[in-house]
């Protein structure tokens, strides 16, 4: 009886599915934070480029005629 029993668990697959998406799960939230590693030190540096474009621009507060 143990011997049947230890078959059976051994050939089951009905745990096999989460253990796929468990491991699928895990190399894309890796993936993902590998490409914010790269992609964060640009994104960083265009930000403060823009905020130096912002706040060098002169904002004119009236209307002029030429």
């Amino acid at each position: 009886m143990f011997i049947t029993n230890l078959r059976t668990f051994a050939t089951g697959e009905s745990g096999a599915v989460t253990v796929d998406w468990v491991v699928l799960t895990a190399a894309i939230v890796g993936l993902g934070l590998a490409v914010m590693a790269v992609v964060s030190n640009g994104v960083q540096n265009l930000s403060g480029d823009i905020n130096t474009q912002l706040q060098s621009q002169n904002i004119a507060t009236t209307f002029t005629s030429n």
